[in-house]
């Protein structure tokens, strides 16, 4: 396979995309937004952040997006979430009335439509183009992933053409890949696992136990798959890979950025103070904020995530927010089962 593949972000996880798939001998393009810190890399040829990685000099760096999307067959989007769309509409102009696939490896909703990442790119791809819309998530640190440790995902699309296709790009002896159709519920569990992984390093920074850590993993998976039925996923994608999978790997992990900002925050800095600290982007802060206000959309209950918010965005003490979860009304675990919705 010799197809042009762009990697759009030269993070951590768009580096070792993009490294992972130059092995597999296809032809790549790392796309850079700041043009200072493009060239930089270019002459550079490793992140600071990901220093075991040494970018091939045959992958093309560069901050110039339609040079970056010229002829590209596949057009994977490791961005923030919170510029997808920005970027997206620019990579529209380029590929206008060209048939290719655009990948989602962001995790996150749109902030202002509180849309899936797939289904920004659908609107802002498909207009003029003929574009294959996927996801790929589950539990991948890049740190891991770049050290050639073994690590299973998911390509989801709503094309199993597509996702097949995608399966044999990415899938390696060392990265396994698995399809699914369910867009829906891939995307949620890679979103809201960050909002509980802010929960858990919350706690971890209290000095509280591996029990409260079951205890928050668990009851934020029931979250995650209540908001994602109610949203149309399939139920049983929150028991794979990104689903409960996600879940363990970013609430258990020292790599963990979102889990690492939780604890930070459980040790009593602010959000701020935090955020500072750990540089890189966490992307369960803007999750947390789009999952609560889903919640007002939607009329469902996410506890855990409500907390989560007074306690980033309404300086609630931790304390506190961990001593209302465990006052809530008495209930039977198996209401569940009976009403996805129920409290």
């Amino acid at each position: 396979m010799k197809e042009k593949i762009s990697i759009l972000g030269a993070g951590s996880w768009g580096i070792t995309l993009a490294v992972l798939l130059f092995k597999k001998g296809f032809d790549i393009t790392l796309w850079e937004f700041n043009k200072t810190q493009s060239q930089l890399l270019d002459q550079k040829r490793v992140l600071d952040f990901l220093p075991q990685v040494i970018i091939p000099k045959e992958i093309l760096i560069t901050s110039d997006l339609e040079i970056a999307c010229k002829e590209a067959e596949v057009i994977v989007f490791a961005v923030p979430s919170q510029v997808m769309r920005e970027v997206a509409k620019k990579v529209s102009n380029f590929k206008k009335s060209e048939k290719y696939i655009a990948v989602s490896a962001s995790k996150g909703f749109d902030l202002e439509s509180l849309k899936r990442m797939s289904e920004v790119l659908e609107e802002e791809l498909n207009a003029d183009s003929q574009a294959e819309i996927a996801v790929l998530s589950g539990p991948s640190h890049a740190e891991e992933v770049s050290k050639g440790i073994p690590t299973a995902i998911v390509v989801a699309s709503k094309n199993m053409t597509t996702a097949k296709f995608l399966q044999k790009v990415f899938m390696t002896s060392l990265f396994r890949v698995y399809t699914s159709k369910d867009l829906i519920g891939v995307e949620i569990g890679g979103s809201l696992k960050n909002v509980v992984a802010l929960a858990c390093g919350i706690s971890d920074g209290l000095g509280l136990g591996d029990n409260t850590k079951a205890a928050l993993m668990t009851r934020g998976l029931v979250e995650i798959r209540r908001l994602g039925v109610k949203m149309g996923a399939n139920p049983f994608t929150f028991s794979g890979l990104s689903g409960m999978g996600d879940l363990i790997v970013t609430c258990m992990s020292k790599h963990s950025r979102n889990r690492n900002l939780g604890e930070k925050i459980g040790q009593g800095k602010s959000l701020k103070t935090a955020l500072q600290e750990i540089v890189m982007v966490a992307e369960g802060v803007p999750s947390t904020c789009s999952a609560y206000k889903l919640t007002k959309e939607l009329d469902i209950s996410l506890p855990i995530t409500k907390e989560v918010y007074q306690v980033l965005f309404e300086d609630k003490n931790p304390k506190i927010a961990i001593k209302n979860l465990m006052e809530r009304k008495p209930k039977s675990e198996l209401e569940i089962e009976k009403n996805i919705e129920s409290e």
